[in-house]
Formats: C-alpha cells, sequence, structure tokens
C-alpha cells in the first residue's frame, strides 16, 4: 500500500511490491513524486516510512521507441561506472517487468545536491570561491570519466569505438531530413563542413554525451556529488564532450544562441574557470590536442539544432499530447544553426 496520492507513470501497489521483494531495508508504506519530466526520461524521488529515499527513472509517458529509452542500458552504465572515481548515485535494482509499471524503470539512490540550471541560481548557492571549485571538479570529473578503460568496467561493448563523428553526422542528418519543418541554408552548409573538416579521432573512451551542470548534483561547498543522465551515454570520440560543455560554459557578458540555454547557463554569473582555463586543464590532465575544440563545438550546436527540431515537429504532427510555443522551438533551431555555422568559419 501507500499513502500517496496517485501520480501519473507510477502504479503505485505493484512498485511497492517490487519494492519490497528488490530493495533492502525499505518500509513501505512509499511515497512518489516527479522530480524531473518531459521530452527526456522521468525521474521520481521515492520515500518510505523510515525516512529512507530513493530515485526511480521510466522512460517518458507514451514513449515507443524502446532504443531512446533503454532503461537497462543505462542503469548499465551507472552500476559499472559506480566504482571508478566517477560520481554517480550507486545503482540498486532493475525491473524490466512491463507488467509492473507499463515500462521497465530501475532505481538508484538519492543524492544530495543542487541542480544548477542558471546563473541566478548559481549565484545564489556558491559564493565565488565555490564556484571556482566546482568548475575545478567538473573539469577533473570529466578527465577521470575519459581515463576509464570501458573494457576494464565491462562496457566496451557499449557502442562502436571507431568512427564516432562519422556516425553521428550520419545519424543526425538523418535525423535532420526526416523531421526538418523547412529548408535551412545554414543546417546544410554546416554538415557539409563538418564532413570535409573531420579531425582525426585519437583514442576512444566512455563519452557521457551530454555533459553539462545541468546533469550533474552540485554540492555548495563547490564539488560535484554524482553526475546524472546516462541515457546518451557511448563509447567514441572524447572531445565530442569537451565540445559540448564548452557550449554551456557562457562566460559573464555573452549572448548565447538559446534563450533557454547557453544565454543563462549557471556559468554566466562569473566565478568559474573561463573556458580557456577548463581547455588548459583538460589538455593538463589528458594530454589531449584540443586546437580543434571549435569544430566539436560547431558539431553539438548542429546536432542539437536537429534534435530540437524533432521536438518541434512532433509538437506540429499533434503527437506530444500538449501545446507549445513551436515559434519559439524554430527560432532556437536558427540560433543554434548559426552559432554552429560561427563556429565551423573559425575552421578557415
Amino acid at each position: 500500500m501507500t499513502d500517496a496520492e496517485p501520480i501519473k507513470g507510477i502504479r503505485a501497489q505493484n512498485v511497492t511490491e517490487w519494492f519490497e521483494g528488490h530493495i533492502p531495508d525499505v518500509k513501505p508504506p512509499l511515497r512518489f513524486s516527479l522530480i524531473t519530466g518531459g521530452h527526456s526520461n522521468l525521474t521520481y524521488k521515492v520515500e518510505d516510512s523510515s525516512g529512507n529515499t530513493f530515485v526511480l527513472r521510466r522512460p517518458p509517458l507514451g514513449a515507443v521507441i524502446a532504443t531512446a529509452h533503454d532503461m537497462g542500458r543505462e542503469h548499465r552504465i551507472i552500476k559499472a561506472v559506480g566504482p571508478t572515481s566517477v560520481p554517480v548515485p550507486p545503482a540498486l535494482g532493475l525491473c524490466q517487468d512491463e507488467s509492473v509499471n507499463d515500462a521497465p524503470f530501475y532505481v538508484m539512490a538519492f543524492v544530495e545536491g543542487h541542480v544548477l540550471m542558471e546563473a541566478a541560481g548559481a549565484a545564489r548557492i556558491l559564493d565565488e570561491p565555490a564556484r571556482n571549485r566546482l568548475g575545478e571538479h567538473v573539469i577533473e570529473v570529466l578527465t577521470d570519466l575519459h581515463a576509464v578503460d570501458p573494457d576494464a568496467i565491462g562496457l566496451g561493448d557499449l557502442g562502436r569505438k571507431e568512427s564516432y563523428l562519422a556516425r553521428q553526422i550520419k545519424r543526425w542528418r538523418t535525423q535532420w531530413e526526416k523531421t526538418k519543418t523547412r529548408e535551412l541554408a545554414s543546417m546544410e552548409e554546416v554538415a557539409g563542413a563538418l564532413e570535409s573538416h573531420m579531425p582525426e579521432q585519437i583514442g576512444a573512451s566512455i563519452v557521457h554525451g551530454d555533459y553539462r551542470l545541468g546533469n550533474m548534483l552540485s554540492l555548495a561547498e563547490g564539488r560535484v556529488a554524482a553526475v546524472l543522465d546516462w541515457e546518451l551515454c557511448t563509447l567514441g570520440d572524447p572531445l565530442a564532450d569537451v565540445g559540448y560543455i564548452m557550449n554551456n560554459w557562457t562566460e559573464p557578458g555573452e549572448k548565447g544562441p538559446t534563450a533557454g540555454g547557453a544565454a543563462i547557463s549557471p556559468t554566466a554569473c562569473g566565478g568559474f574557470p573561463t573556458r580557456a582555463e577548463f581547455l588548459t586543464r583538460y589538455t593538463e590532465r589528458t594530454g589531449r590536442d584540443v586546437s580543434k575544440v571549435s569544430y566539436y563545438r560547431a558539431f553539438q550546436y548542429w546536432r542539437l539544432a536537429a534534435i530540437v527540431e524533432g521536438v518541434l515537429a512532433r509538437y506540429l504532427k499533434g503527437v506530444m499530447g500538449s501545446s507549445a510555443d513551436t515559434g519559439a522551438f524554430q527560432a532556437q533551431v536558427d540560433a543554434l544553426a548559426e552559432a554552429a555555422v560561427e563556429m565551423i568559419r573559425e575552421l578557415d
């Protein structure tokens, strides 16, 4: 039984019974509350009668693309990464029996921390020295992740290690062609430039795929408590993660390409290491050449534009189940594509 009100995405009695059979020391009744929802996987806080707290992750409601919301894969990743120096929430259990909750889900330990989504929140939660310490730890954690041998932790078959950029460009170019709502010359220009300027991949590592402060739990003293949201994780070129976080590592006074992204990113409040300092520290710790980071930044702006266009297309088709400001989505895609053009032109 549960003392919670019914909550979308949770069959409370079934899930409670599963907890009793699979999670040690849990004490029903359980209370469920949604932490994050939307187009990605849904995250719930689960509290029992003894004050124990857990986190449950499941696919979004109505998800039909199983490979895009593979709970077993995500659970496998954090369980494998757990023993390394990369901080992740401890993985506690996986349920792949869809009769329990209509979709697979996994459970992990609850980790205290702040999710920093914008500059005002970062400035309020962390003083300036703590922001610098947090920035340094973000760099350290990323270099630690890229130093992990995927074969040594059982993730050697997570994905193909070679030709990461070629595969990604093909994937997202196809995605763009299938979902675009209008012709956009900037997207075509960037796609061609990405193919013609593609750098050689040196080595392969675990690539988080969405590494930014908004996907971490941060502590007020200036530490990363846990890295979250591993659903895009694969194997490949580690500099893809570097390019991605550079686009989210806004410096004070900068104008970002999208009102919902870099323009108000947590680092915009100041006190964090600069982009140049970030890249220097990364190179010092890994020995990797980051001189072509503009290429990876262009790739990530272009990739995100293709992703957002796909969301826009689904809203226009009426399959998202709710209304949205489609004009804002279109403006975001346009701005991301133009930002990609600016980055790619730096390579000429």
